[in-house]
C-alpha cells in the first residue's frame, strides 16, 4: 500500500485518482474537477483543524463506469483508510448526486464528460430545453455562449461564468471567446443572438419557468433511525435500535450502526472492537440497505469511524462529546474522583487583532464600551435609569444598544432582552422597537434576540459580572407587586466575563453543590458556599451580593459553608429538603464545526441548502445566509436579498432549530448581522476574510460578463444607487475594475406609488394586488381621501407613529 498511496502526505489539500486497468492513476492538478462518466474515482482531502489532521475520503463513480471499475475503487477505497489508520470519513459520490462535501472542494463546478455538474446538465440542443429559471452554456468548440434566464439568481449566473471560464482556461488553453446573454435583454445582443440562432435555429416556443430544485425539506432530514448491524448468530441482521432523539451511548464500540435520515442521506458508523470483516463490508451494508427500503440508488452514503465522526454526523445526536478534551478547565479526571477546577482567564486584548479568537470566545470585545438600555412600557421604550444597568426582570422587554471601537469607527450591538413573563404585546413591541433603534442608527447594528437564561458571554461582560435576573415582576415605577420576604439566587460564573445571578424557587431544593447561592431577606443575606465552587465563584458571589444589598435596611450578611447552615437559614428556606449534591466531574467540550447555509427564495419557493468548505466568497450579497455555530446562530443579511426572505430569515432559523435532528435549544440565541457591519465573533469562522470586500467606494469584480474578442465591456449596474466613474481592464489578470462614487441615498419618500381604489387593496391576499404592489406598503397606495377616511390621521401623521402601531392599524384596517 505504501507504493499505491505513495502520493500521500499529510499536507492540506486533494489528491484525485482515476481507476485505469484496474490501477490507481494520480489525476494532474490541472484537470481536478473534470471528470469522464465512464471512469471511476478515488479523492482524498486533507485538512488541518486546531493542529490535528484529518482526511475524507470519497469514491465517485461515473454513470457509465463498468462494475469491476466501481468495484475497484471501493476496494481502494477501503485500503486507503485502513493506510491513514481508519480515521479518514468515507463517502460513496454517483455522478449528477454528489455530496455537498464533495461539491464544496470545486468552488468552479464539476464537469463531465458529458455534464456539468452543480448548476448545468447536457441537453437536448434547441431552444426546447431552455427555461427562464436557470442558466445554459453552448460550448461551440471556439466559442462558448453563457444564456442567463430572467428567474435565476446572481449565484447561478456567476457559478456559470465561472465554469465557462474554467472550462477556456483549463481545456482550451485560453484560446475561447466567451460570451454573456441576459435571457431579458436579447435584444441588446444581437450578434450574440445570431450566434446561438444558428445553432439551436429561431426560437418559436414559450420559455417555462422550469423545474424547481430538487431539495430535502428540513423536516425530512429530521427524521432519524438508528440501526444495529451484526453477524452474531452467522447471519448479518440489522435490527432497529432507537429514533429521533438520539444520544451518544446507544453506540457501541462492539458492533457497526446504520443510522438512516430519512432516506435523505445513509450513516455508516464502525465500532472500534468491531470484527475487521464487519468494518469492510459497511459499505456495502448501506447498498443492501438501500435497497430494501427501496431507496434510489444514488443516496448519498457516509461512512464513519469510531473516534473520528464527521462533524455532521455529530450533530445529529442530542449531546456529543470528544474523549479527553476539556473546555478551559484543567486535565480530566478519573471516573469517581472530584474534578480539580482550573478556570482560565480571558485575555480581551486578542479580540481586536485575531478574529478567530473573538469567535471562539464569542466576544467582540472586553465588555468596556458603551452601554444604553431601554425598557418596553407601554408599547414604547423607555429610557432606565443607569443605577440599575443589569437588573433584568421576568416581566419585562428590553433593549441594551452597545457602542464600541475598532479603528476609531463605532460598531453597534443591539440586543433585544425577552424575559419570560412578558407578555405577547411587549413581545412584539421589542421587535418593532428594535427595528426602530436600527433604522436610527443606519441599520448598521448587529441584532441580537436574547431569551431570559440564555444570556450569551458577551451580554454579561458588559455588566462586569453584576448581572441579575429576577424571576418575575417588573423595574417599572409604581409596580404594585410588593418584593418578596425572602429571594433565593444562583450565582453562575467565575470572573467578570462569565457571571450571571439567576433567581430561583426559596426552597432548600433548589441549592446545587457545585454553585454558591445568595439567600436575601428583609433581616440580611446569607451567602451560601457549595462544596464543589470555587474561590472565584465565590469573590463573584460577594460582589453580587453588595449589589442586591444595596440601599437595604438589613442588618448582616454571613457566610455560610455547606454543611454549617445555622437554623435560620433553613427557616427562611421553609425547612431542609433533598438537593444537588454530587460534585460534577470534569466538563467536557462539544465537539461542533461551524456549519453555512443559504437562505433563498429565487425558485419560487423558500429553500435553505448547506454550503460546505465555506469561505467569505460563498455569502452571497442577494440572499439571507445561516451560519451556525451551535451555540449561536448568525443570520448574514445580504444588500440585495429581497422583502420576503428578509422577514423570513428569523422564523427560518427558528423552524431550523425546532426540525434539527439533534433536538437543538429553541431558545439559542439569534445574531441578525447586515453586509459590511460583520463583528470579529461572525468573521473569526472564516479564514482570510477581507474587510474590504464590499467597501461602498471601490469595489473589484471578477469579471462576470465577457471578454469579446473586438471590444471590452465597458459599463456595470451595481443597482440604482451607485454610478461608475471609471473603468480599467486588465488584459493579462483578466480582471475588470471598476470605481464606483459614494452611494447616491434615494429616499423612500420620494418614490411615487400609484394610487389604487380602496376596495383592490383591502383584505386581498397577496397575489390578489395591482401589478407592483408591495403587500406590507399597500397604504402607500391609497389617495390622500382614502387614506384619511380609513386611518382618520394624515399620512405624516401616520409615519411619525412607531412601525409596531403602523402594522396593529393596517392589520385592523386589512391592509397587512
Amino acid at each position: 500500500m505504501e507504493q499505491t498511496f505513495r502520493a500521500v502526505t499529510r499536507n492540506p489539500g486533494i489528491i484525485i485518482w482515476r481507476i485505469e486497468k484496474m490501477e490507481l492513476v494520480q489525476v494532474p492538478e490541472k484537470s481536478y474537477g473534470n471528470f469522464f462518466e465512464g471512469d471511476s474515482y478515488v479523492l482524498l482531502y486533507t485538512q488541518k483543524l486546531k493542529g490535528a489532521v484529518s482526511f475524507n475520503i470519497h469514491y465517485w463513480i461515473g454513470s457509465e463506469s463498468s462494475q469491476d471499475e466501481q468495484g475497484a475503487a471501493a476496494v481502494y477505497t477501503i485500503q486507503l483508510d485502513e493506510f491513514l489508520g481508519s480515521t479518514p470519513v468515507q463517502y460513496r459520490e454517483v455522478q449528477n448526486y454528489e455530496s455537498d462535501t464533495f461539491r464544496g472542494y470545486f468552488k468552479q463546478g464539476i464537469i463531465t464528460k458529458v455534464t456539468v455538474s452543480v448548476l448545468l446538465f447536457q441537453v437536448e440542443v434547441s431552444w426546447n430545453s431552455f427555461n427562464l429559471g436557470d442558466v445554459f452554456l453552448l460550448d461551440l468548440g471556439k466559442t462558448i455562449v453563457q444564456w442567463n434566464g430572467p428567474k435565476s439568481n446572481k449565484q447561478e449566473r456567476l457559478k456559470g461564468m465561472l465554469l465557462a471560464k474554467d472550462i477556456r482556461d483549463r481545456e482550451r488553453g485560453g484560446r475561447v471567446d466567451v460570451r454573456v446573454i441576459e435571457g431579458d435583454a436579447e435584444g441588446s445582443c444581437s450578434q450574440n443572438m445570431q450566434v446561438m440562432n444558428s445553432v439551436l435555429g429561431e426560437r418559436s416556443c414559450e420559455l417555462t419557468d422550469g423545474q424547481p430544485d430538487e431539495v430535502v425539506d428540513q423536516e425530512t432530514k429530521a427524521n432519524l433511525t438508528l440501526y444495529c448491524v451484526s453477524d452474531e448468530d452467522g447471519q448479518m441482521t440489522v435490527t432497529e435500535v432507537a429514533t429521533r432523539p438520539l444520544v451518544q451511548d446507544l453506540l457501541n464500540h462492539d458492533d457497526c450502526y446504520i443510522l438512516d435520515q430519512g432516506g435523505a442521506k445513509i450513516f455508516v458508523w464502525k465500532g472500534k472492537k468491531a470484527n475487521k470483516a464487519e468494518r469492510q463490508a459497511a459499505m456495502s451494508r448501506a447498498l443492501d440497505f438501500i435497497k430494501a427500503k427501496n431507496y434510489p440508488i444514488t443516496t448519498n452514503v457516509e461512512v464513519v469511524n469510531d473516534g473520528a465522526e464527521s462533524a455532521l454526523f455529530q450533530q445529529l445526536f442530542q449531546r456529543w462529546t470528544v474523549k479527553n478534551q476539556t473546555k478551559g478547565l484543567g486535565k480530566v479526571n478519573t471516573k469517581g474522583k472530584v474534578a480539580h477546577i482550573t478556570q482560565e482567564k480571558f485575555d480581551a486584548t486578542l479580540m481586536h487583532t485575531m478574529p478567530e479568537v473573538a469567535a471562539q470566545e464569542r466576544m467582540v470585545d472586553n465588555g468596556t464600551g458603551q452601554v444604553e438600555v431601554w425598557r418596553i412600557e407601554d408599547l414604547e421604550l423607555v429610557p432606565v435609569d443607569p443605577k440599575t444597568y443589569g437588573y433584568f426582570y421576568g416581566g419585562d422587554c428590553y433593549l441594551i444598544l452597545y457602542t464600541y471601537l475598532v479603528n476609531s469607527k463605532k460598531c453597534y450591538l443591539l440586543y433585544i432582552w425577552q424575559g419570560r413573563h412578558a407578555t405577547q404585546d411587549e413581545l412584539a413591541a421589542s421587535a418593532f422597537q428594535a427595528v426602530n433603534l436600527d433604522q436610527k442608527y443606519n441599520d448598521e447594528p448587529v441584532q441580537v434576540r436574547v431569551t431570559m437564561g440564555k444570556e450569551p458571554r458577551h451580554f454579561m461582560a458588559m455588566f462586569k459580572g453584576k448581572m441579575v435576573i429576577f424571576e418575575g415582576g417588573t423595574s417599572r415605577k409604581g409596580s404594585s407587586e410588593p418584593e418578596p420576604p425572602v429571594r433565593l439566587f444562583q450565582v453562575h460564573g467565575f470572573d467578570s466575563f462569565n457571571t450571571k445571578t439567576i433567581e430561583v424557587p426559596a426552597l432548600a431544593s433548589s441549592l446545587n453543590s457545585n454553585d454558591v447561592f445568595l439567600l436575601s431577606s428583609n433581616l440580611g443575606i446569607f451567602l451560601w458556599c457549595g462544596k464543589g465552587s470555587s474561590g472565584d465563584e465565590r469573590a463573584m458571589a460577594k460582589e453580587v451580593s453588595a449589589v442586591i444589598g444595596k440601599g437595604s435596611q438589613r442588618t448582616f450578611e454571613e457566610i455560610v459553608a455547606e454543611g454549617q447552615e445555622p437554623f435560620e437559614f433553613w427557616e427562611f428556606l421553609g425547612g431542609k429538603a433533598p438537593y444537588a449534591s454530587e460534585k460534577r466531574l470534569q466538563q467536557v467540550v462539544f465537539d461542533h464545526a461551524p456549519r453555512l447555509f443559504e437562505c433563498s427564495n429565487k425558485t419560487g419557493r423558500f429553500i435553505v441548502s448547506e454550503i460546505t468548505q465555506f469561505t467569505q466568497d460563498d455569502l452571497c450579497e442577494d440572499d439571507v445566509m445561516l451560519l451556525d455555530t451551535w451555540d449561536q446562530l448568525f443570520l448574514w443579511i445580504g444588500k440585495e436579498a429581497n422583502e420576503q426572505e428578509r422577514k423570513e430569515a428569523v422564523t427560518t432559523s427558528r423552524e431550523y432549530l425546532i426540525t434539527h435532528p439533534g433536538d437543538r435549544d429553541p431558545d439559542t440565541p439569534i445574531v441578525l448581522i447586515k453586509q459590511g457591519f460583520e463583528p470579529p465573533t461572525f468573521t473569526g469562522w472564516f479564514t482570510a476574510w477581507d474587510p474590504t470586500k464590499w467597501s461602498v467606494s471601490f469595489r473589484i469584480f471578477k469579471l462576470r460578463t465577457v471578454f469579446y474578442s473586438s471590444c471590452f465591456l465597458k459599463r456595470y449596474s451595481s443597482g440604482s444607487n451607485s454610478r461608475v466613474v471609471n473603468s480599467i481592464i486588465d488584459p493579462q489578470n483578466k480582471c475588470f475594475c471598476l470605481f464606483f462614487s459614494q452611494e447616491e441615498k434615494n429616499p423612500e419618500k420620494e418614490k411615487v406609488f400609484q394610487s389604487f381604489s380602496l376596495d383592490l387593496l383591502q383584505n386581498k391576499k397577496a397575489n390578489e394586488l395591482p401589478q407592483g404592489v408591495n403587500p406590507s406598503e399597500r397604504e402607500k397606495h391609497l389617495s390622500e381621501a382614502d387614506f384619511l377616511s380609513l386611518f382618520s390621521v394624515t399620512k405624516e401623521d401616520f409615519e411619525k407613529m412607531p412601525q409596531w402601531k403602523q402594522a396593529k392599524l393596517k392589520k385592523e384596517k386589512g391592509l397587512f
